[in-house]
């Protein structure tokens, strides 16, 4: 009886494990479902946001809309980002069957240089408050991208985040954000007045559920949808009347009350600096993969660091090497490292001097030597920036810097953080992503970002201020491309993907989280490409960070050999990477959150996926 109860037992686990539900294609469990949709998708950082993308596809808007209402929302969220921050997007026409790239970065205001930052003591522009902020960006990135390429007018578009500013229900990770950062909130008054409705008390933020209430925000947004209308009544088309909206923006009565009240905090931003500041809808950066066609924004980001770091693995057979195994992450750690020290030197706003080698720094040619830098045994703390202009046929201007930049950095000061919570917390700085399509083939993929809390809010506007000054460095040495000056745009992190398969749509993704997006959207990328994974799985798989690059905030620390691991990685990796050199740290869940949509042209449909930690999340029907 024994006998027959073990066998028993055995068979009912076998059976448990062959039935049990799995949501992809190979027997294996994720922790969320993939979404499938046949006429439209769309993911976003928050369920809130998310329904105001539904909401806007069910009016039958497009992919477009739809990613504009996603945006409005989560500003208005503060779904670590507010406003007053960034947009940065790429969008797949179907029309044209081309990739476009959307800047809206803002720039440094008037006044902004390196040396009125060290007059204040300063070896980096702030990490908050009103000397922290550039331009605001996004609502000018939003109308741009809803009057060129999308629809509907922006009073229905910007419906759902009207409700929102009028009151919803605050969800418990932005008040408790609220609650984290109230010491620097109560420093200035129009933030005190919008985020601590209990103030005094001992717990001075909103409530998880509380109703959230944003009176001037309304206000704001209620003067862009008026000019708008006011514009169709008399007679402009629905493209000029967003546009008369954005002038009232940046040119009329809010502009006014953006500067006044951020200059009243001590800010620098001037009327004619937002007046002079535009959007720019460029050409982005792009490079095959094994045929597949990546796409990723021009050097303002760190965006073609995923390309250099793709160019030089195809001098590899990474997939033999097996799927986390010691050999696969040490050669993506080092492969990542040569990117990125190309990043933290020769990156920076293409509209300044000097310019930027990009032609060099994404040639084949160029990726394949450095590719034999890498040491299969051992990590290379002494990685430094390559030297691409004999790839343009040019001598570079900056070798005596170049020379120095690898010892000099190695043993600054700034390569002793260590792994406390400040650092991750810096290195991996919050954003959110959107990511939308639609069955007339456009694609949308958007990562915002600028103005999180604890933000400094202008004036009366509701408005929070970017604090992507802070990317800027001061000194050249660091990096000639990058130094702070008035009109120019910080080098960013902000990083959306799309790639294209055989002419068509394959996968649009972005993630949020600082210095880390394009290392974990490279993994999740070859998830797919290299191990055949499904959207989801490539979504949740656990993937590994390096923190041997320069910090994009706060001190623009470093850790040589500073690895994170999941904490499901086997011991025997563990060790084997151990004794590479590294210095490991190990963190739960690992994969981003990182949110995607894969185009299945096969069953002519959409699969989304979203990380199986965070509040990120879709819906595709």
């Amino acid at each position: 009886m024994k006998h027959i109860f073990r066998f028993g037992v055995v068979f009912c686990l076998l059976c448990t494990k062959v039935y049990a539900q799995s949501f992809n294609n190979l027997p294996v469990l994720t922790q969320k479902p993939p979404l499938h949709g046949k006429h439209w998708m769309a993911v976003t950082g928050k369920p809130l946001a998310v329904a105001a993308g539904a909401m806007t596809f069910t009016k039958g808007g497009n992919a477009i809309d739809a990613a504009c209402a996603m945006l409005a929302a989560t500003c208005t969220m503060w779904d670590v980002l507010s406003w007053g921050g960034e947009t940065q997007a790429l969008i797949y026409n179907p029309k044209t069957k081309k990739v476009i790239a959307i800047n809206a970065l803002g720039v440094a205001p008037t006044g902004a240089t390196a040396d009125f930052y060290k007059s204040k003591g300063f070896k980096y522009p702030p990490e908050y408050g009103p000397l922290a902020a550039v331009t605001p960006g996004t609502p000018g990135g939003l109308m741009t991208m809803l009057a060129e390429y999308g629809t509907m007018s922006l009073k229905d578009v910007l419906a759902p985040a009207m409700q929102m500013a009028e009151g919803y229900p605050i969800e418990a990770q932005t008040a408790n954000s609220i609650e984290r950062g109230k010491e620097l909130i109560r420093q200035w008054p129009y933030s005190k007045k919008v985020f601590l409705p209990h103030l005094g008390e001992k717990y001075e933020a909103p409530e998880a559920g509380e109703i959230f209430v944003q009176k001037d925000l309304l206000e704001t947004l209620k003067k862009l949808v008026n000019a708008e209308q006011q514009a169709l009544a008399k007679g402009k088309s629905r493209k000029e009347a967003i546009y008369a909206a954005y002038d009232v923006f940046y040119k009329g009565e809010i502009a006014k009350e953006f500067v006044r009240g951020c200059q009243e905090q001590g800010g620098l931003i001037t009327e004619q600096d937002l007046a002079n500041w535009k959007v720019k809808i460029e050409e982005p950066m792009m490079t095959t993969y094994k045929g597949i066609e990546v796409y990723k924004l021009q050097q303002w980001t760190q965006g073609p660091a995923m390309l250099q770091t793709l160019n030089i693995l195809e001098n590899f057979d990474i997939k033999s090497m097996g799927y986390n195994s010691s050999r696969y992450i040490h050669t993506l750690y080092q492969a990542m490292n040569l990117a990125f020290a190309d990043r933290d030197f020769y990156y920076g706003d293409p509209a300044f001097a000097p310019e930027e080698p990009m032609k060099g720094l994404l040639s084949k040619e160029y990726a394949k030597e450095r590719s034999k830098l890498i040491n299969p045994d051992a990590n290379d703390p002494k990685i430094g920036p390559g030297d691409p202009y004999p790839y343009e046929g040019k001598i570079n201007p900056f070798q005596d810097v170049l020379k120095n930049w690898s010892s000099a950095s190695l043993f600054s000061p700034k390569n002793n953080a260590t792994f406390d919570v400040q650092f991750e917390e810096s290195f991996t700085a919050g954003t959110t992503s959107v990511e939308a399509t639609d069955a007339e083939g456009w694609v949308v993929s958007v990562t915002p970002s600028g103005g999180w809390v604890p933000a400094c809010i202008a004036g009366n506007t509701g408005v929070g201020m970017s604090q992507r000054m802070q990317a800027f460095v001061l000194d050249p040495k660091e990096n000639p491309f990058n130094v702070v000056e008035p009109g120019k745009r910080p080098r960013v992190t902000l990083t959306p993907s799309l790639a294209l398969k055989n002419g068509k749509p394959f996968l649009s993704f972005a993630k949020q989280a600082g210095d880390e997006q394009d290392q974990l959207l490279l993994q999740f990328f070859l998830n797919m490409v290299e191990f055949e994974m499904t959207v989801q799985e490539a979504c949740e798989a656990p993937s590994f960070k390096t923190m041997q690059m320069y910090s994009s905030f706060g001190k623009h620390e470093r850790i040589n050999g500073g690895l994170t691991l999941n904490e499901a990685t086997p011991n025997w990796t563990r060790k084997e990477l151990g004794r590479m050199g590294y210095k490991i740290n190990y963190q739960e869940r690992t994969s981003g959150p990182i949110n995607a949509i894969y185009f299945d042209w096969k069953h002519g449909s959409f699969w989304g996926g979203s990380s199986n930690h965070g509040e990120d999340y879709g819906i595709g029907w």
